[in-house]
């Protein structure tokens, strides 16, 4: 994703919650080499953040660390791939597999444009990463996504830390940076627990039994995304 301006954030609130969301984009990441090598500087930047925030962060870094690449690969192939409850694209918890998450997807890059933000080839608007990025340097229109997907986050979140996975605690500062869930969000993040998406095709299987086959990953953060730690 490349940018046409810089970041908006003045105060110094600001600027922390948006390198807590460039920290998380990356370590919601594939778990290449590349990431490996900016563990340390991830440490310096999750330091200085509120510990809510940064704590969480910390205790996924200090697993990533001693897992490595290859078996932490592996895993999240496992989680993101092939669990549905946990899929990191999010206009699937609000659309699920109908029409209408084509024309959500539409809606999210014009967002993208409005701010003068042009998506990759390789990269899906409501990808997770994608967003926490993109809040990281437009942090009103950024947050207002997240909120907008509040429930489908909060289901992700809860979905990981059942499963015992370490992305559950990025997940937790994602939510640290985040309002807290009111009662309309807390209901439709119930329903999708107990429901699942909307879906339109026949014979689609329920939520949280087989999964579907996963949609296009976007390949490993490249290092000239804007604000990226290099």
């Amino acid at each position: 994703m490349t940018e046409a301006r810089p970041p908006r954030t003045t105060t110094a609130a600001a600027r922390r919650r948006a390198a807590a969301w460039q920290a998380q984009s990356l370590l919601l990441g594939y778990p290449d080499d590349t990431l490996a090598g900016r563990f340390g500087l991830l440490r310096r930047v999750v330091a200085a953040l509120e510990e809510p925030v940064g704590a969480p962060l910390r205790r996924f870094i200090d697993h990533a660390e001693a897992t490595g690449p290859r078996h932490l690969a592996a895993d999240y192939v496992a989680t993101f791939d092939h669990r549905r409850r946990c899929c990191l694209y999010l206009t699937y918890y609000t659309h699920g597999d109908t029409r209408n998450r084509g024309q959500a997807l539409v809606a999210l890059k014009r967002a993208y444009a409005d701010a003068g933000w042009r998506l990759g080839d390789d990269e899906l608007p409501d990808h997770l990463c994608v967003v926490l990025e993109f809040a990281a340097a437009e942090p009103r229109a950024g947050a207002a996504l997240l909120a907008e997907h509040r429930a489908g986050l909060e289901l992700l979140r809860l979905a990981l830390r059942d499963a015992g996975s370490p992305w559950a605690d990025v997940l937790d500062s994602v939510a640290a940076t985040l309002p807290a869930l009111g009662g309309a969000e807390r209901r439709a993040a119930a329903r999708l627990a107990a429901d699942g998406p909307p879906r339109e095709r026949v014979g689609l299987a329920p939520f949280g039994t087989a999964p579907p086959g996963p949609p296009p990953r976007p390949e490993p953060a490249a290092s000239g995304r804007p604000g990226a730690p290099r």
